[in-house]
C-alpha cells in the first residue's frame, strides 16, 4: 500500500511540477530528458515548429529545431546503423499516440501489435484482403533495397478505407509500421517517412528480450505515465500495479494525485526553497506534459486550455496552434504564432495575455529558434 498523502498547497505542487518537468533546470542532452520522461510526443503538424521539437526546446540544454529526429536515426543522408540506435518512433501500446521511445520500451510493444493483426481497423488493424497481397512485395522490395517510403510505390491505387489521399502503399506500410514488421528508419526534410525492417533499425540485442508478461507490461505503462507527466490521477486499476514505487499527494480542489517516491527530493526542494530561480516566460507545446491532462490543467492551474488544432475555425477561441505561456507558477495566457518561412518571419496571429506579463520576448526567442525575424 502506498502511504498516507503529503498535502501539498497549489503553489508547491506547480513549484514541483515546474522542476519535476524539467522546465527550471533542463537535460544536457535528448538522451537524459527521453530517460527522464519515458516520452516524447511526436506530430507532423509545423506551424511554429513540431510538437516535439516545442517540448524539448524548453528541457535540453541548446536544443535545435530537429534534434530529436537526428538523435533518432542520424542524418537524412546518413542513417544511424542499427547497433548505434538508443531510441525510435512507436505508438504507445494502448493508444494511437507516435511517440519517441527507449529501446527498453520494445518488449512491451509486441503483445499490442500482436494484437492489432487481428482485429479490425482502417488505420492499424488487419490487412485486408487488397493489403495482404501488397504487403508480400512491400516487404520483399524493402528487403532487398533499404529503407522505402510509400512514394517507392507509386501506381498501387488508393485506399479507400482511411485518409482521403492515402495509397494503399501507405496504408499498408502504416499498418505493417503499427503491427511491428517494418520500423520507421529515417525521415527525409519533408518528414516522409522510411520504412525498414525491425532488424536493421533495431539492435539485435533489443528485439532478443523475451514478452514480458502482460502485468509486468501494464506496470510499465503506469510507470510511464507517472514519468511523462510527473504529478497525476492514477486510475483503480493503475495504482496497485505501482503502490510500491508513488506517494499520494492531496492538493485542495484537484483530484488524487500520485508522484514517484524518487522525485520526493523535488518535493522537499519546492516546498523547503520555495524561492523560483529567475527565468524566463515560457511558451509552452499544445500537448506539453504540464498541461496535457486537461482535468489536472483546469483544476491545478486555474487554465481551461485546450488545443485548438481540430476545432473549426468558427468556435476557436485561442487560435490553430496557440502555445500557452507559463509565468513561475501561473499560466498567464497564449499566443498563437505563426511561421512564415517564405518571409523568413514569425507572425502572431492572436494573443491573450494577463497584464504585468509581456510576451514580445519570448516570442523573439522562438523566431530566432526557428532562423527567423
Amino acid at each position: 500500500m502506498p502511504p498516507a498523502p503529503l498535502r501539498l498547497s497549489v503553489t508547491d505542487a506547480r513549484r514541483f511540477l515546474r522542476r519535476a518537468l524539467l522546465l527550471d533546470a533542463p537535460a544536457p542532452d535528448i538522451a537524459t530528458a527521453l530517460a527522464h520522461h519515458g516520452y516524447v510526443q511526436i506530430d507532423p503538424i509545423n506551424v511554429c515548429g513540431r510538437m516535439h521539437d516545442l517540448i524539448l526546446r524548453n528541457r535540453v540544454a541548446g536544443y535545435r529545431e530537429g534534434d530529436l529526429m537526428r538523435h533518432l536515426h542520424g542524418e537524412n543522408s546518413a542513417p544511424k546503423p542499427a547497433a548505434e540506435r538508443t531510441a525510435f518512433e512507436h505508438h504507445l501500446p494502448t493508444a494511437h499516440t507516435l511517440v519517441a521511445l527507449t529501446l527498453d520500451a520494445w518488449p512491451h510493444l509486441l503483445a499490442q501489435m500482436r494484437a492489432r493483426t487481428r482485429r479490425s481497423g482502417a488505420w492499424s488493424g488487419r490487412l485486408s484482403p487488397k493489403q495482404q497481397q501488397l504487403g508480400g512485395r512491400l516487404l520483399a522490395e524493402i528487403t532487398a533495397r533499404g529503407p522505402l517510403c510509400s512514394e517507392d510505390f507509386a501506381g498501387t491505387g488508393r485506399s479507400r478505407a482511411v485518409w482521403g489521399s492515402a495509397t494503399l502503399a501507405k496504408a499498408t506500410l502504416q499498418k505493417l509500421f503499427f503491427h511491428g514488421r517494418l520500423l520507421i528508419a529515417r525521415r527525409n526534410e519533408t518528414n516522409r517517412r522510411y520504412y525498414d525492417l525491425p532488424e536493421r533499425v533495431l539492435p539485435a540485442t533489443v528485439l532478443a528480450r523475451p514478452e514480458p508478461a502482460a502485468r509486468e507490461t501494464a506496470r510499465w505503462e503506469t510507470l510511464l505515465k507517472l514519468r511523462q507527466r510527473r504529478l497525476t490521477p492514477l486510475k483503480r486499476t493503475e495504482l496497485p500495479l505501482v503502490a510500491d514505487l508513488v506517494q499520494p499527494i492531496a492538493v485542495d480542489g484537484c483530484p488524487p494525485l500520485y508522484c514517484l517516491r524518487s522525485d520526493l527530493p523535488l518535493l522537499e526542494l519546492s516546498t523547503l526553497n520555495p524561492q523560483l530561480p529567475t527565468l524566463p516566460l515560457l511558451l509552452l507545446a499544445p500537448l506539453d506534459p504540464l498541461i496535457y491532462d486537461r482535468r489536472i490543467t483546469a483544476a491545478l492551474w486555474g487554465s481551461d486550455y485546450t488545443w485548438e488544432v481540430y476545432t473549426p475555425p468558427a468556435k476557436r477561441v485561442r487560435g490553430y496552434y496557440a502555445l500557452p505561456i507559463l509565468a513561475g507558477t501561473d499560466i498567464v495566457g497564449h499566443v498563437d504564432p505563426k511561421a512564415d518561412r517564405a518571409a523568413r518571419r514569425l507572425r502572431v496571429m492572436r494573443r491573450s495575455v494577463k497584464r504585468g506579463h509581456k510576451v514580445a520576448g519570448p516570442v523573439r526567442t522562438l523566431a530566432r529558434w526557428l532562423g527567423l525575424t
